[in-house]
């Protein structure tokens, strides 16, 4: 079965190890010289409804999906240390 990487950003993610929501896939990470997909970045949650900016962005690595379905991605994960990457803060998944 093939997807494409648009047809992601319109999937909810739910982790089910521990039954979060947690959120839309906004980004797609791959590497260039394989094309494979290597993670997944969901935006974080607003803080204070948004007066206060968002959160930081989830990291889920691929290797972390269970299942993609038609309207959701299942991944097994559990929230690890922040990771500094490019300049902003991200939670990273594994």
């Amino acid at each position: 079965m093939t997807h494409k990487i648009a047809d992601l950003r319109n999937r909810e993610v739910i982790n089910i190890r521990t039954g979060l929501r947690l959120g839309f896939v906004c980004d797609v990470l791959f590497n260039t010289e394989t094309g494979q997909i290597v993670s997944l970045v969901v935006p974080g949650a607003f803080r204070l409804l948004g007066f206060l900016g968002r959160q930081n962005d989830c990291v889920i690595p691929w290797e972390c999906v269970k299942r993609v379905g038609d309207d959701i991605i299942l991944v097994d994960s559990e929230p690890q240390s922040e990771h500094e990457r490019g300049g902003k803060q991200k939670r990273r998944f594994w």
